[in-house]
This record gives structure tokens, sequence and C-alpha cells, in this order.
């Protein structure tokens, strides 16, 4: 079990359980990371005392630093200060909770320093897999995936040997839209679009899991995890979000891993690895859900996931960043008012066909396509 986390992005709902986990299970918070939720991230630090304080939004520095003035708690700001945070000496593991693309240099960097890394960041491994994966390898060090469906796939492959890995099952809610037609999610509103019949998340999660980007996403992420190709990944529409994802292994047995829907189960997997001491989370009934579904994803309605589905014939390539990109432009218009829901499919897609992808191999040539596949959209608005 870990002994100490740096946790980046600790305002945010995955954030906000794995303080709960941390608490729970007596392991110190050494350093907390925001975005912009000051009065959050103040409240946590005077309660958990840490030794580095970031928060990302540099017009909100010195509020966070009046707000702990005279704890000793070393403040700081910006990208230098969440790497920073994130490479904290006497933390054991880096959780990264961040949300999008800003994930990425912060786990370099802890990787860098020898940090094993706690990921519910998927722009980390969606965009930078390449460069990630060559410098874990180097360094030594091991990525402990946090996504529920990541973790239920780690945890199945526990049950056999690597080598016999025939087939993943990915599996997916299907969103607040799944069965509904192109016409009928002409008509969706951001109201409409934040209502997850599963899990409570932040906006731009919510959005890309009504959109099925958040599949596409974890599709790719699941390459880069498993070193699988995309042919072996197949995606499942599983309603009830009880069986999590599962591995099929070549004589034909399939394991996989269920509970009720609550992070805090893959959260404390990651932190305690591989020893599942109790969680406090409600306890599964099979017999109270009666009966399981699992169907097709429509690729024909969601275009995020078609989107996704070709970029991840291309990994290695800047393909994935430049989907990634675009899409968290396009999902910040839409939450806006500036564009329809519909138009966050066409534009990933626009910008996948217009921005040719190159070998990503290093983090200045993903973040250039990043910022491109950005600039097309804006440009397109």
């Amino acid at each position: 079990m870990k002994k100490s986390i740096a946790l980046i992005g600790s305002t945010g709902s995955i954030g906000l359980n794995t303080i709960e986990v941390a608490k729970r299970l007596g392991i110190r918070v050494a350093a907390l990371a925001a975005n912009k939720s000051s009065d959050i991230l103040i409240e946590q630090a005077r309660s958990l005392r840490p030794e580095t304080v970031c928060i990302y939004d540099k017009s909100k520095y010195q509020a966070v630093r009046d707000g702990l003035f005279g704890l000793g708690i070393k403040v700081v700001s910006g990208m230098e200060g969440l790497c920073e945070a994130a490479c904290t000496p006497s933390s054991e593991i880096t959780f990264n909770s961040v949300v999008g693309m800003v994930g990425l240099r912060p786990t370099v960097e802890a990787i860098s320093t020898g940090k094993d890394i706690a990921l519910a960041n998927k722009e980390t491994l969606v965009a930078g897999g390449s460069v990630v994966n060559a410098l874990v390898k180097k360094k030594g060090v091991r990525i402990y995936p946090v996504d529920s469906e990541h973790s239920a796939i780690f945890q199945s492959l526990q049950s056999g040997r690597r080598s016999d890995l025939e087939r993943i099952i990915l599996t997916a809610s299907g969103g607040p839209f799944y069965g509904k037609s192109r016409r009928e999610l002409s008509g969706i509103t951001v109201e409409d679009a934040l209502k997850h019949p599963t899990w409570s998340m932040g906006a731009k999660i919510t959005v890309d899991s009504a959109t099925m980007m958040n599949k596409g996403l974890e599709l790719i992420e699941a390459i880069w995890l498993f070193r699988v190709r995309s042919e072996d990944v197949e995606i499942v529409i599983h309603r009830e979000s009880v069986l999590h994802s599962a591995v099929m292994f070549k004589d034909g047995s399939v394991i996989a891993q269920l509970g009720v829907p609550d992070m805090k189960i893959p959260i404390q997997y990651a932190l305690t690895c591989p020893e599942r001491p109790e969680s406090g989370v409600r306890r599964l009934s099979l017999t109270d859900y009666g009966s399981l579904t699992f169907k097709k994803p429509d690729y024909d309605s969601f275009d995020c996931l078609r989107a996704c589905q070709r970029a991840s014939n291309m990994i290695g390539s800047t393909a994935p960043a430049i989907v990634n990109g675009a899409n968290e432009a396009a999902v910040a218009a839409f939450l806006s008012g500036r564009i329809g829901f519909l138009r966050i499919g066409e534009l990933v897609t626009e910008a996948l066909d217009s921005l040719k992808p190159e070998t990503a191999d290093s983090l200045e040539i993903i973040e250039a396509a990043d910022c491109m596949a950005r600039e097309l959209v804006l440009s397109r608005l």
C-alpha cells in the first residue's frame, strides 16, 4: 500500500473521491493541485496540510497564498507549478486526475523523476502514449489505471498470462443518448448532455460520455496501457455499468471485474494493489439487477467514436492527439453555446481529415498537433 501521494486534479470528482480513499487508508497527501477551484483547494490544504499546493490558474495564485498564509505550505502556479507538485519528492506515487491535455507534461515530469503513476487522465496516453511508454520502460516505473474500465482490465489480466490474451472487452454505458438517431441528437441541449445515467463527473467528461468520445479515448488508452492492437479491443455497450470490462484468453475463457458503479474501488486498487482492504463501498447484488445487457455501439450516430476508431489505427502518430485536441476545443464551444451537439463530432472528424498526422516521437510534436487541432476548430466556429 502506498504511504504518500501527490494528487493533481484534487477538486474534481476523481480528486474528491481520492481524498476520501486516502483518509480512510491513512495515506498522506504530500501535494495538491487544482485548476481554478481555489476555495475548495484552500479548504483541502488546510485539512490535509500537504507540502506543496498548486493552483494552475495564475490569476488565483495570490488568493490561495493568502488563504494558506502561515501554514508552511509552498504555493505554486501554472504548468511549472503543476509539474513541481506532481514531482513532490516525498510522494511515492503521482495520482493524476487532471482533465485534458494539460495532464500530459506533469505525468512525463513525474515519470522522469522515477514516480509511479496512478492514471485517471486519459489524454496522457491518448496523445502522448509513445513518449510516455518509452519513458516508463526507461525509468522502470509502473502505471496503475484508475478509469473503472481500465482498472477492470488490469485486474482481470492478473488471472492469466499476458501471452495468452486474445481480446479485451471494453464496456461503455452508452451515455444518456444511447439508442437515439442522428436526427434526435440534433436537438440535444447542454442541459441534456450533462445528465449521465450512471456516473457523476465533471462537465467535459460528461459531454464526452454523451458523444461517446470518452469511449473512443479509452480505446486508444487501452492500446497503450496493455500493448495491444486496435483490432484486439471490442467495445460493448453495457447500460447497467456493473461489468466494468473483461478479457478473453486464447482458451475462450472470459474473465471480468464486476462491482457497483463507484470510483472508490478502482481508485483504492491503484493505491493498494495487490492488496484489497475494506473500501466502504456498497456491495453488488446481482439479483437486485436481475439481468445485464450487452449491445454493439452505434458508429453511425456517434462521429466521435468513429473518429477515435480511425485514429486508433494510427497509433504512434499524432492522429490521437489531433482528435483529442479538436474534441477539447469543440466541447468547450458546445458548453458555451457556440455550437450544437452534433457539431462536436463533425469538427473532430474535420480535424482528423484536414491535418496530416506525424510521428509522435516528442512532446513538442504532440503539443504542436494538439494546438493545430484546436486552432482548426476555432477557425470553423
